[in-house]
This record gives structure tokens, C-alpha cells and sequence, in this order.
């Protein structure tokens, strides 16, 4: 790593491998890019924050954790030096008619599973799991009504005792390659074939889909005015670094305030 430097301070090697930690990358050397930028610029805002010569109280979350006093000294710069327009109603409006597929509620579905445990790593376990569940597939397929019976006998998971259903799930809510079989089910279908996931084999069956409702806007413009406000403070305080970077002597890197972790 090279020495960094902002004006006449020197971030530590030792320093960035600490903070790295707290940046998890698919790589160490994203990581360490990463605690570098977010030193150097912490760095920044604090020298800026003494010039100006800011005090600051630091506050308390209520559960008695304690703001650490550099916190709150970047915080009070921040408060000082970023200002935002609020997000009227008339904005909020109309990113809402900009983009009302994202205000929905959830799709819903309604399914029942047999999971037969087995680790992937174990190849032939997991290869006789998948054969088990195709044999209990080829067998519902033959008689339907068989399903909870089965599932009492076979099934691994806790639904086992409710008839292998699983209630109501959203999307997020179940291992992805679970949930791309339910969005591809139609109603009361049975799977063709086992369902594998980390977890095990699954036998599915897919109950009922519920599909999400479009929200109406006065539920979500609260919601809208956080989010433009969030978006507007991100891009005020990037180009505030970026104001402090072009007036101080960096060297050692090359910050590009936008990739912050200060402004994500």
C-alpha cells in the first residue's frame, strides 16, 4: 500500500488494514481501496471540522451508546456545511408517477413443501434426496390428495405437522432458487421436478398466488420524501468532499467522493 497523506497528515498501512474489516469486498484489495477512501476521507472532514474551529456535543442513542466525539464532529460539519431543499409535494407526486412499480405491495404465495434434508457438499446423500423426491413427485402426481400424508411422513421441515404448508411467503422470504419455482407455478400446480436448495430437496406445490396491489400516494409520500431527501443530502455532501479534496494536498489516492461509504 502506498503512504496516504492529507495535508500534513499520514494515514498508517496498519491503520487501512484495520479498517478494511469493517468493508467487506470480493476481494482484499477492493477491501483495502475501500478503508483507504474512507480514512482519507474522514481525515478530510475532520481536518476541516477543527479549522473552522466546530465543537461538538456528542449524543446519545437512547440504549446508552455514546457518539464517538469525531463523529460528532463530522456531523456537525455536515449539518453546517450541507444544506437541501425539502422534498415538496409536487416532486414527490411526481417521481410517484414516474415510478409506481415500485410502490406495490408484495406478491403473495400460498404453498406446501416436503423437504428432504441433505448438504449439497455431500454428493451422494444429496443425489439420493433427489431421487427420493422424485419418486415422491411421480407418486402425488398419481394420487394428489396424498400430499399432506406424505409430508408428515417424509418431510423434514416443522410444516410437516400442517400438512407441508408453508402459509403465506413474499419475495426475499424464501432461498431464491425456491422462490423462482413459485413464480413459475401456476395455481394448485404440483413441480414437475425436486426443487434443490442449500437446505435440501424440496417437492413443491403452489397454492395460491396473491398478486401485489399498486399503493395508493398518500401511502407511500412520506416514504418518497425520505428518499429524495436522502438522495439530495448523498449528493450535496459528495460534492462537498470533493470542494475539501480540490483545496487539500492529497497524495497516496485518488478520491472519488460518490464511492463513500460516508454517502451510501
Amino acid at each position: 500500500m502506498q503512504e496516504i497523506r492529507i495535508n500534513e497528515t499520514t494515514i498508517e498501512p496498519a491503520a487501512v488494514l484495520a479498517e478494511a474489516q469493517h468493508h467487506p469486498a470480493d476481494t482484499p484489495e477492493e477491501a483495502l481501496t475501500a478503508a483507504a477512501t474512507a480514512l482519507a476521507i474522514r481525515e478530510l472532514l475532520l481536518q476541516e471540522a477543527r479549522r473552522r474551529g466546530i465543537e461538538a456535543e456528542p449524543q446519545s442513542d437512547g440504549q446508552g451508546r455514546r457518539e464517538a466525539e469525531e463523529d460528532a464532529l463530522i456531523r456537525c460539519l455536515l449539518a453546517a456545511e450541507v444544506t437541501i431543499p425539502e422534498a415538496d409535494p409536487e416532486t414527490c407526486r411526481r417521481y410517484f408517477d414516474n415510478n409506481r412499480a415500485r410502490f406495490r405491495s408484495p406478491d403473495l404465495f400460498e404453498a406446501a413443501h416436503i423437504l428432504l434434508s441433505a448438504a449439497p457438499e455431500e454428493a451422494a446423500a444429496y443425489a439420493k434426496a433427489v431421487a427420493e423426491a422424485e419418486r415422491l413427485i411421480a407418486a402425488l402426481q398419481e394420487k394428489p390428495q396424498r400430499f399432506a400424508k406424505l409430508a408428515a411422513e417424509f418431510s423434514a421441515c416443522t410444516s410437516a405437522q400442517n400438512e407441508g404448508r408453508l402459509g403465506q411467503v413474499a419475495r426475499g422470504e424464501t432461498v431464491p432458487e425456491f422462490e423462482t419455482f413459485l413464480e413459475n407455478l401456476e395455481e394448485g400446480q404440483l413441480c414437475p421436478v425436486p426443487v434443490q436448495s442449500r437446505y435440501g430437496v424440496h417437492v413443491l406445490r403452489l397454492d395460491r398466488r396473491i398478486e401485489g396491489r399498486e399503493l395508493p400516494f398518500e401511502a407511500v409520500a412520506e416514504t418518497i420524501a425520505d428518499q429524495l431527501q436522502e438522495t439530495s443530502w448523498r449528493r450535496a455532501v459528495a460534492q462537498y468532499i470533493r470542494v475539501l479534496a480540490g483545496q487539500a494536498q492529497i497524495e497516496g489516492i485518488v478520491l472519488d467522493a460518490a464511492e463513500s461509504p460516508l454517502v451510501q
